[in-house]
Order: structure tokens, then C-alpha cells, then sequence
């Protein structure tokens, strides 16, 4: 197996943390990252203590859900209640960010927006990245090389073999088989 890129791998954490997520309407993740090395990490959800869109539902205001705090905002809020310079570092964030959260990165000094998924990519938050200078890049991410279901693959895979070889199979258990085949592999 080859090592992943440093860019997959900080998307890939970014995915990770967007596992976290508490609205509805889409899992964000953000790694900010300086020197290679991770210094704060956040996913869209609400204030800490607070009420969840899982729980009460989004609450929207002009189409946008205001219980939540984005996941970019929740990074740099990190950093700063901890006192950690985020001048000259990167954001690695699942899906392009949003205008205010774009002008949050701009005045926090982040020079590079790494993010993987278009979402409603603004033309302002465009005009103000190339305004401030800040390198912008759409990093191919395959979220399905992180397979959740490695060890029931295998253990179903050795299963199916062994039966195979002992060509004991009956047609309930080949539908069984077939079943469990398209839950855990999808695409077949």
C-alpha cells in the first residue's frame, strides 16, 4: 500500500471531523494545519451546551441554518481560545467555505485553502481569496479509500470462499450471500 499524500491525510482528517457534525443539512470538516503539522481541527455543529440540529432541528434564517457554527469557524476559535498563532498556516476543509467564514480565514493570516467538495462556491469569497492573496486548491479525495467495513469485508469474503470450495451452497444461502454482498460492497 502506498502512503497517502499530505494532502489526503489532512482532508482525511477533515473528513473525520466532519463525522461530528450536528446539523442536518451537511457534515463539515476543518484541519488547520502549520509545518505539517495539525494545530486545530472543528466540524459545523452548535455552541458547546447548546441545542443540536440533530435534536431540534436546523433553525433557518434566509435559508441558513444559524444554530450552527461552522466547521472553519470552529477551528480558529480553537486556536484563539488557546493561543495559537494561525498566521501563515493552511485550512484543509471538506467543502469550499463560505463567504463569512472565507473572510474569518482572510483576516486570521491562513495563506492556503485546501478543501475537496464544491459547495455553492461564491464569486465574492473568489474576488476576496485572490484580494488577499490566498492560494486556493480543490484537492481530489476519494472518501471511499477509508473502508468503516474492512474486517466484516474480509471475515464475509473468507466466509464466502469457504463455502465456495465446499460447494455446499444452498439457494437460501447464496441469497444470503448475495445480500450481505451488496450491503457491504455497494457498487456490485
Amino acid at each position: 500500500m502506498e502512503r497517502i499524500t499530505w494532502d489526503q491525510y489532512f482532508m482525511a482528517q477533515s473528513f473525520l471531523l466532519s463525522l461530528r457534525s450536528t446539523c442536518n443539512r451537511l457534515s463539515v470538516g476543518a484541519t488547520i494545519v502549520r509545518d505539517k503539522r495539525i494545530i486545530a481541527g472543528g466540524y459545523n455543529g452548535s455552541i458547546a451546551g447548546g441545542d443540536h440540529c440533530l435534536d431540534k432541528g436546523c433553525y433557518l434564517v434566509d435559508n441558513h441554518c444559524v444554530r450552527t457554527i461552522h466547521a472553519e469557524m470552529n477551528a480558529l476559535l480553537q486556536c484563539a481560545k488557546f493561543g495559537v498563532s494561525t498566521e501563515g498556516a493552511e485550512i484543509y476543509v471538506t467543502h469550499f467555505p463560505c463567504t463569512q467564514c472565507t473572510k474569518a480565514i482572510i483576516q486570521a493570516g491562513i495563506q492556503t485553502i485546501y478543501y475537496a467538495e464544491d459547495y455553492k462556491n461564491d464569486p465574492f469569497a473568489l474576488e476576496l481569496l485572490e484580494q488577499a492573496k490566498v492560494k486556493v486548491e480543490k484537492v481530489p479525495f476519494d472518501k471511499e479509500m477509508f473502508d468503516w467495513n474492512y474486517e466484516e469485508k474480509t471475515v464475509f469474503i473468507r466466509e464466502l470462499f469457504e463455502k465456495l470450495h465446499d460447494h455446499k451452497l444452498t439457494d437460501e444461502m447464496k441469497e444470503r450471500y448475495w445480500q450481505k454482498a451488496k450491503e457491504l460492497f455497494p457498487k456490485i
